[in-house]
């Protein structure tokens, strides 16, 4: 059986601010879904493993994030994440990071993931990230010295949808500015638009709306 580590944050506020945050739901539990209906298995990890903090939780309407939410072996996984030292990244063949504003403070810098990231890539493996979730590539450095993102062109929440989330003044930094410094290219569609980008093996979506679609493109490469 297929495994992806899915990497979540451990920081449970907007930057510095004291709003609640962490992953935001629906990243995580839409891919999730595309995961078991696949019959691919998943560890969630993060850097200090335990419980993780999550937002998002109460958005009425969506069947599928409240059907993963009150699922017991997805509580169980997330409120057990498991800590960076001690995964072994040959276990699995997909690391995919969902996203949320928390994981721009630490999973962006974080060079213990970075490291098991870079040797999953080089072994072949698949990386892909939602929204806030290519922050997590920025710190990936390959055993060439150059950084995964150099040579790949990517998406991710953009300026426009920072500014119409409200997030804008708050965020550690700005995501958009930071993939276009780092990326070889950073393309996006209209705010709130699916759009997914597979540059090879590394796999971007826009925003929460293309959690489904990534999850999607995981699975069409694992079954390549």
């Amino acid at each position: 059986m297929k495994k992806i580590l899915v990497v979540v944050t451990n920081h449970a506020t907007l930057g510095s601010t004291d709003q609640a945050n962490g992953t935001y739901s629906p990243e995580i539990t839409h891919a999730v879904h595309v995961f078991n209906q696949n019959n691919v298995d998943y560890d969630i990890a993060s850097i200090k493993g335990g419980k993780a903090p999550i937002y998002g939780t109460d958005i009425e309407g969506d069947d599928v994030n409240n059907q993963i939410l009150t699922d017991e072996d997805f509580q169980n996984r997330f409120n057990n994440t498991i800590p960076v030292h001690q995964l072994k990244i040959s276990d699995y063949d997909a690391i995919f990071y969902p996203g949320g504003f928390g994981l721009l403070t630490d999973l962006a810098n974080n060079k213990d993931f970075a490291k098991l990231a870079a040797t999953h890539y080089e072994n072949g493996g698949i990386i892909a990230a939602v929204c806030h979730g290519p922050a997590g590539l920025l710190p990936i450095t390959l055993s060439s010295g150059e950084k995964l993102l150099a040579s790949h062109t990517v998406t991710g929440f953009t300026r426009e949808e920072e500014v119409d989330y409200g997030t804008i003044n708050d965020v550690p930094f700005l995501l958009e500015e930071s993939l276009t410094r780092s990326a070889k290219q950073f393309s996006k569609v209209q705010p709130w638009q699916v759009f997914v980008i597979e540059s090879g093996r590394v796999i971007t979506g826009q925003n929460p709306s293309s959690a489904h679609a990534v999850g999607q493109a995981i699975i069409k490469q694992l079954n390549a």
